[in-house]
């Protein structure tokens, strides 16, 4: 729990704020942008939130995240925005909030497939009402890792709901009780309307899902850069080979969505060929010496 005598000098007075456990995983900054703010190694309240709105984007943002590093002398809402998780980002697409330390605040997802069933994409910390809100959706078909990091507390969610792990094989040791191991390089079908793209880079074992909704979740081979207003990669967090990021996203330029899912990093939604063209700057920018990150 945020201990306000250890909150961050940054913080403007008020309600809520953000204490020195902070990890500057950014969710806070992602899920109310208009209160949390970048403190250079941290995040800070920078407007106290005043409006329904406001407040109640901020009480998610308690519940979000990864290391309650979040104080707030609105219990009775923070409370009540359990209920607003999972939330829903597109039609059959939802974000699940409840970030794990263990992924370092990385996001979470469920994603319907064509035939009805719900799938997640990477998990969250356990979160009992979560839980309660995955049981009214109809439960969970699988669970689909993009990668090593971000495994949290999947095998949990999938003994719940007798869910099998989908991960690949060059990631498997990070979920050895995988029902599913994705080998080679080549597209698979996971559910129908749902395809695993393999994007080794990141880590070897990196993939990627595509909705035929229009929706890539990418795990944290791709973002939206707020800082730089595009999208983008980095070396400083490429742990296994940026020479083969660079191929992976290539094959991403011919994939037909507009709207992008990370696992950290801003969200974007660029329709009319914009994700192609930010693909393309992108390319051009990593086959350079370096890249801004």
């Amino acid at each position: 729990m945020a201990t306000r005598d250890r909150a961050v000098h940054e913080n403007v007075p008020g309600s809520f704020f953000v204490d020195d456990t902070c990890i500057d995983c950014d969710t806070c900054r992602q899920v109310a942008p208009l209160t949390f703010i970048d403190a250079d190694g941290h995040s800070a309240v920078q407007v106290q939130p005043e409006d329904p709105t406001a407040l109640r984007a901020a009480a998610r943002a308690v519940l979000c995240c990864p290391t309650n590093s979040i104080g707030s002398a609105h219990p009775d809402v923070v409370k009540l925005a359990q209920g607003d998780l999972p939330e829903q980002i597109t039609d059959g697409v939802w974000y699940c909030g409840w970030t794990s330390r263990h992924s370092f605040g990385a996001s979470s997802y469920l994603v319907r497939a064509g035939d009805g069933d719900l799938w997640m994409v990477d998990a969250p910390r356990w979160a009992p009402s979560l839980v309660a809100a995955i049981e009214r959706l109809g439960g969970l078909a699988g669970i689909f890792l993009t990668h090593r990091d971000d495994v949290a507390d999947a095998p949990r969610y999938a003994e719940r709901f007798h869910a099998p792990l989908v991960i690949h094989a060059r990631d498997a040791d990070a979920a050895p009780t995988a029902a599913r191991v994705i080998t080679g390089d080549d597209a698979v079908t996971l559910a129908p309307g749902l395809t695993i793209i393999p994007v080794p880079g990141h880590t070897a074992g990196s993939q990627a899902l595509l909705s035929d909704r229009g929706v890539l979740f990418s795990g944290d081979h791709l973002w939206w850069s707020r800082r730089i207003g595009a999208l983008n990669a980095s070396r400083e967090v490429c742990w296994h080979s940026w020479e083969e990021q660079t191929a992976s996203m290539r094959r991403l330029r011919d994939l037909s969505f507009d709207r992008l899912l990370p696992g950290h990093g801003g969200r974007a939604y660029l329709p009319d060929g914009g994700m192609r063209q930010g693909l393309d700057a992108l390319i051009a920018r990593m086959q350079r010496p370096m890249v801004e990150s």
